[in-house]
């Protein structure tokens, strides 16, 4: 690429650091990585709770996982969509 030329990701070649990248996305949606914590979170307990389902069907334990990892990740997107309409709308000062 030529001096001449301006660059066409300025942001992408400042910041390097993958690291640095998550900060700043999780700062600006706090939201998205809790829900994605809570998702894994009841996958992980539903994987536990496979071997002790007692005589509860398997496609009926997979269902009810599903839906639980879905709702907690509905749940916290929507959080995070209210919060973001509460910040600019709310709290930003009126021009």
């Amino acid at each position: 690429m030529s001096p001449s030329q301006e660059s066409v990701y300025p942001d992408y070649e400042t910041e390097t650091s993958q690291t640095s990248k998550l900060i700043k996305k999780v700062k600006e949606t706090p939201f998205v990585p809790i829900g994605m914590a809570g998702f894994t979170a009841v996958v992980a307990y539903g994987l536990y709770k496979l071997k002790h389902r007692g005589d509860k069907k398997l496609s009926l334990h997979l269902i009810h996982m599903r839906v639980a990892a879905q709702g907690f990740a509905v749940g916290a997107l929507t959080c995070g969509v209210l919060y973001s309409m509460f910040r600019e709308y709310v709290v930003k000062p009126k021009e």
